[in-house]
């Protein structure tokens, strides 16, 4: 059951839950930015998810079920077929001997309660309203494993290699894979998925079908399928139903066969703001700031596959507007955006960074992101361009803030045109999250811990007895105690002292002791912070960031 802006505004005013002056912000502000209703007043904490839930429901006259913060159990879940559940997607929410509370998101469904009360003859049922995403999150319940959807596929239809894809692509969809990988082995192919970083088997194919499964991604992916030898890189657009999900293919030759890596892309941004991304609002402060002024650079540095892109655009959402003119090049375009011209390079016509830089900058532009700096003359033409009344976002490879400067000095940078146009540097690294369905607490001691790093990290905390979150494991975050990610981040502030201290062409070690002066935290103790207030593990931490030597 969706609704529209218009509903949704008269929801929430019939029902108190905003004032006349939030909407009026609200409109205000999606006549420039291209957002919805919604995405605007749960960005600026008018209201929350649950708020948003409790109002619907209100307008419908029936109970809010908030699922979120009281998932039912799996058995509860599967006791409605999944058939019926997904035809009138609906869920047990409570229930017990005489009664039970049936949580939909579309309670105006007519045949729901007669439905339900033929499978439950004994019992009272009533409607509650409850919000997509809960229930999409609780019909994860119905999923079977991969392996056992392939076995039933291949023995019962002979359009194998469709069948197979599908049941893969709608997998990887649900589990917010961000890559899915195709294997090649002896006797079978191995498919994984990587889901909040970390890869997981999802199931095999035997060896015969593989060659149909690998001529049909080829197909798609607009590639050469009499190649066996050589690299290929393409893309395809999977669409079924409502959802459309595009994905970025890359396939090598293996001494067992060609293996395929396909990297979903959203289709578009939503919901995407800074303080979802984990900043914190000092830190948001210092990048409004930053996008607020009419040029200047910047740079997002870190390794392939730490959000770097996902941040660039989050700060795209907050500058788009009508009378601004947003371009960028990007290989390949992971986000589309409606309001800005998005390019993507192709070495084939010879569109690479550098040329389509400089083609862009011909262009009028206002804002340009440049997907990645790889070399010296992108570098040149991306400082150029910000020296000369441009506001440029980049990427950059390097492992922390105060590495990045130093790197681009030796590209053949003048230290004074980096020092004038160089606004903020941020480096980051995605943690995941510890599963908000299993969470619980644990007080360890420092005597706890045994390595090196744990007791040098436990030192931060500035306490003999911690307390600490982790997760039990359970079906919602597939057993691993974590669900989703989220980022950690390093600021480097482009200061009077700072754009000195550049003239002189520092060191990565002179560069940070002014930043920590200043007042910089270090990708650790940023990310201490999301340990300490339950965010993630310490083990998680310590996966990603090293603590500062003694």
């Amino acid at each position: 059951m969706k609704f529209d802006d218009k509903t949704i505004k008269q929801i929430l005013l019939k029902e108190h839950y905003v004032t006349d002056k939030d909407i009026l912000n609200a409109e205000l502000y999606i006549k420039t930015h291209h957002v919805s209703l919604v995405e605007y007043l749960l960005q600026s904490s008018a209201i929350t998810n649950d708020l948003l839930g409790q109002a619907v429901a209100e307008s419908l006259s029936v109970p809010y079920a908030d699922l979120n913060s009281i998932p039912p159990s799996s058995e509860q879940i599967q006791k409605l077929p999944e058939e019926l559940a997904k035809k009138f997607r609906a869920v047990i929410f409570k229930e017990d001997k005489k009664s039970m509370v049936i949580a939909t998101d579309d309670p105006t469904q007519k045949d729901i309660l007669v439905a339900v009360k033929q499978l439950f003859p004994n019992k009272i049922a009533s409607i509650a309203y409850a919000l997509s995403d809960d229930i999409n999150t609780c019909f994860l319940y119905y999923q079977k494993p991969l392996e056992t959807r392939f076995s039933k596929i291949i023995e019962d239809d002979d359009r194998v290699a469709p069948e197979l894809l599908e049941a893969i692509f709608d997998d990887a969809l649900m589990y917010h894979a961000s890559d899915i990988h195709f294997e090649p082995q002896p006797e079978e192919v191995l498919v994984r998925f990587r889901v909040d970083g970390v890869l997981h088997e999802a199931g095999r194919i035997p060896k015969e079908f593989y060659e149909n499964i690998l001529n049909r991604i080829k197909v798609q992916s607009g590639m050469r399928i009499d190649e066996h030898y050589a690299a290929q890189d393409g893309s395809l657009r999977y669409t079924k139903d409502s959802v459309v999900a595009d994905l970025r293919t890359s396939i090598i030759p293996t001494i067992e066969g060609e293996k395929v890596v396909l990297r979903l892309l959203a289709a578009y941004v939503q919901g995407l703001s800074l303080n979802q991304l984990g900043f914190s609002p000092a830190h948001q402060q210092v990048l409004s700031s930053a996008v607020d002024k009419p040029f200047g650079m910047i740079l997002v540095v870190g390794p392939t596959g730490s959000g770097k892109t996902t941040t660039l655009y989050a700060l795209l959402k907050l500058a788009n507007s009508p009378d601004l003119n947003i371009t960028t090049i990007e290989d390949p375009v992971e986000y589309k955006m409606s309001g800005i011209n998005q390019i993507q390079i192709n070495p084939q016509t010879n569109l690479t960074f550098a040329k389509g830089l400089r083609s862009i900058v011909r262009q009028d532009p206002d804002i340009i992101l440049v997907g990645e700096i790889r070399d010296s003359e992108t570098a040149e033409i991306a400082v150029n361009a910000a020296l000369t009344g441009h506001l440029l976002y980049s990427t950059f490879h390097a492992n922390d803030a105060a590495t990045a400067i130093p790197r681009l000095l030796d590209m053949g940078i003048e230290p004074f045109l980096l020092a004038s146009t160089m606004e903020v540097i941020v480096a980051q690294r995605l943690v995941r999250k510890v599963c908000e369905f299993c969470r619980y607490t644990v007080t360890k001691s420092v005597s706890d811990f045994k390595s090196t790093q744990m007791k040098i990290a436990v030192n931060y905390f500035g306490k003999k007895s911690m307390t600490f979150y982790e997760g039990k494991k359970c079906n919602e975050c597939g057993q691993t105690g974590y669900k989703g990610r989220t980022a950690i981040f390093e600021f480097i502030n482009i200061t009077p002292a700072m754009q000195n201290l550049i003239l002189k062409t520092p060191s990565t070690q002179e560069i940070w002791a002014l930043a920590r002066k200043e007042g910089s935290k270090s990708l650790f103790e940023d990310g201490i912070e999301k340990v300490k207030t339950g965010v993630t593990t310490l083990e998680e931490l310590l996966r990603v960031a090293a603590p500062p030597q003694p």
